[in-house]
């Protein structure tokens, strides 16, 4: 998705809002922008104005606000960035919830897309390799907070363990039907 002006980090911070509160809604005001962003109706009337101008909002002064069809697409990749960092920092790297929200909040502007889907693509590689899981993420887990079992050989025994049980399932599954 490329947009004609690139967003700052403030413009991308408010049809985040929209979007989320759209989804709630249906529509948006001016009123509820500023509660959710903690900010002054001024700023949000700068801001409505700049979307509107990029084509992202629907706008007009005293009425309700809806994205565009490229403002849906422009959050949609916010909302996703977000998501996706604030999942990695909890889910990976065992971080306090709200402290990774913050951290993603921060963060979703300044992390190029092509990193983001790495993230994605690392959480799916660990959920799915035998040397790694959600087994490998609590020893993570608790190595994060102070724990360190120190004991990598049983670890690694049991990833074995487990590869060996994985291949020998898909042995089976072959022999019980010799056409594949």
């Amino acid at each position: 998705m490329v947009i004609s002006t690139a967003l700052s980090a403030s413009l991308e911070d408010y049809i985040e809002a929209i979007y989320h509160i759209v989804a709630r809604k249906r529509a948006a005001r001016a009123k509820d922008i500023a509660q959710r962003l903690h900010v002054n109706n001024s700023s949000v009337t700068g801001a409505l104005h700049a979307l509107s101008e990029r084509g992202l909002v629907n706008y007009a002064p005293y009425d309700v606000i809806t994205l565009t069809d490229e403002g849906t697409t422009v959050a949609k990749d916010v909302v996703h960035r977000h998501e996706v960092l604030r999942d990695f920092f909890v889910r990976v790297l065992s971080v306090d919830a709200v402290e990774a929200e913050d951290a993603a909040c921060r963060m979703e502007h300044a992390v190029p897309a092509t990193i983001v889907e790495r993230f994605v693509r690392f959480v799916e590689f660990v959920d799915r390799c035998p040397r790694g899981g959600e087994d490998w993420l609590l020893a993570f887990a608790e190595r994060c907070g102070g724990a360190d079992r120190g004991d990598c050989e049983r670890c690694v025994q049991a990833c074995v363990d487990r590869a060996r049980d994985m291949n020998q399932g898909g042995e089976r599954a072959r022999d019980a039907n010799p056409t594949e």
